[in-house]
């Protein structure tokens, strides 16, 4: 299967903000499910205390209460849909960064989110694929499963059969979804600290900057397309790495060529107790490792979106590699600067690094070199050895580095660097990917990647 598919309910009674022909669009009623969100763990957090004064176990109250919040945070993300639930992907890729307490719960409701959404009906999908393909569409899928495989953020996934007998997957933007995610992410951005609350340390207003630059590209599909042709041309028999053909396409329908496969999302689910899962385990992270420094150079792309529900576990042992919205130009590879800058944190040239961040006017202001190191040096980690364990302890560290350094200093720090989009885009990309495979628990040989791949790097 390319995902899941769970029925949830719909908000169809008359004056609600769930039309019953697309996403819901309402500004007052979506402002006001996520604005509830807050009151309700307060209020859990006050019964939870007074819980515990009359005799109720602490950990067990804590850990009820934690579930609940969970659930109800990424049912009405997931209800939702459009940037909402986006954001609740995004935060997804951050799990192995919450404390060890929240993860489990939180972790569950995660995965469901990655897969899962409300379904647009029948009528509907097929009232969209009339506008998007012609209404002869069914001469060209003369059979076609109502029933989505997989409903995301922005839009579901249906399997289909060419007239040839091809299996293709035909993915559906859901009416409605440029103005949801342009409401959501207002909205949302408004709440920021809100998810603080599940990921300590998290910037959650650079998180949704990120999120508004990015998603409000993957509402054409027809570049998201042009994308997947270039990652299928260059990766599409690939020994490790698959990429689906693209079949046909209109600006809110995407058909490609069908992939049956396991999300990566449920293998991090389940623990490497062998040495084959081991093994496993360790060639994906290298897949991804590799498709992420070598497409930058390979085909000018990199694939933004870091979450393990865009790849898929093969019955031939390949990862299948999907979802391309969200995309990168990086049509000169990866910034030299930036690769040369990862050199010298991998190295521990500090004077070396700081001179080159100042000549490129990348920092400014009394910042030391023990400043910049404490703020990014843990992208290099990966780096500074032959080969690197990618898990949840060395995350957690991560997170726990990150919360304790909230204060004043650290803002500081932020502020003096400044970095050009570009580089941005391929730090968060980075970011996300190391957070995806810590929670799959793998050893990568992340330098020699490196080095094949970013000449940069190598020539220091």
């Amino acid at each position: 299967m390319v995902g899941a598919y769970v029925d949830a309910p719909r908000d169809d009674k008359p004056g609600g903000d769930t039309p019953r022909n697309g996403l819901p669009r309402g500004t007052t009623a979506r402002t006001a499910r996520i604005a509830a969100l807050p009151l309700a763990f307060g209020g859990r957090a006050v019964a939870g205390w007074g819980r515990r004064l009359a005799g109720a176990d602490a950990d067990a109250v804590s850990a009820a209460m934690m579930e609940r919040n969970a659930e109800q945070l990424f049912a009405v993300l997931g209800q939702l849909r459009g940037g909402a639930m986006k954001v609740g992907q995004a935060l997804a890729v951050y799990e192995s960064m919450m404390p060890a307490e929240l993860a489990e719960p939180y972790r569950r409701a995660l995965v469901r989110l990655q897969a899962q959404g409300p379904p647009l009906p029948a009528r509907d999908v097929h009232r969209v694929l009339d506008e998007q393909l012609g209404r002869q569409w069914r001469t060209r899928l003369p059979e076609f499963d109502d029933v989505p495989t997989a409903a995301a953020s922005i839009g579901q996934v249906h399997r289909a059969r060419t007239a040839q007998g091809r299996p293709v997957a035909v993915k559906i933007q859901y009416p409605g979804a440029d103005q949801a995610l342009e409401t959501d992410l207002r909205v949302l951005e408004r709440f920021a600290r809100l998810f603080t609350l599940i990921v300590p340390g998290l910037d959650a207003r650079a998180v949704m900057r990120e999120l508004r630059a990015r998603t409000l590209e993957e509402l054409d599909y027809r570049a998201e397309a042009d994308h997947q042709r270039a990652f299928a041309a260059e990766y599409g028999g690939g020994e490790h790495l698959h990429v689906p053909a693209v079949i046909a396409s209109a600006p809110k329908v995407l058909v490609s060529e069908w992939l049956d496969g396991t999300s990566l999302a449920r293998i991090i689910g389940q623990p490497a107790d062998d040495g084959a899962d081991l093994h496993a385990h360790d060639r994906h992270g290298h897949t991804i490792v590799e498709t992420m420094f070598s497409s930058p150079v390979r085909i000018g792309l990199l694939h933004a979106d870091p979450h393990p529900g865009n790849f898929l576990l093969l019955a031939d042992g390949r990862l299948g590699m999907v979802d391309f919205g969200a995309t990168a130009a990086m049509p000169g590879g990866i910034p030299p600067v930036l690769a040369r800058t990862l050199r010298h944190l991998a190295d521990g040239e500090r004077e070396q690094m700081m001179a080159l961040l100042r000549a490129e006017g990348f920092i400014h202001g009394d910042v030391g070199p023990d400043d910049v190191l404490a703020y990014i040096g843990a992208l290099a980690d990966p780096l500074r050895v032959p080969r690197f364990r990618f898990d949840r302890a060395w995350m957690a560290a991560q997170g726990a580095r990150v919360a304790d350094l909230r204060g004043a200093a650290y803002r500081e720090t932020g502020r003096a660097l400044t970095l050009p989009a570009d580089h941005l885009v391929f730090l968060r990309v980075l970011t996300g990917w190391m957070n995806v495979l810590a929670q799959l628990d793998c050893t990568v040989a992340v330098r020699g990647i490196v080095e094949k791949w970013v000449p940069a790097f190598a020539e220091g």
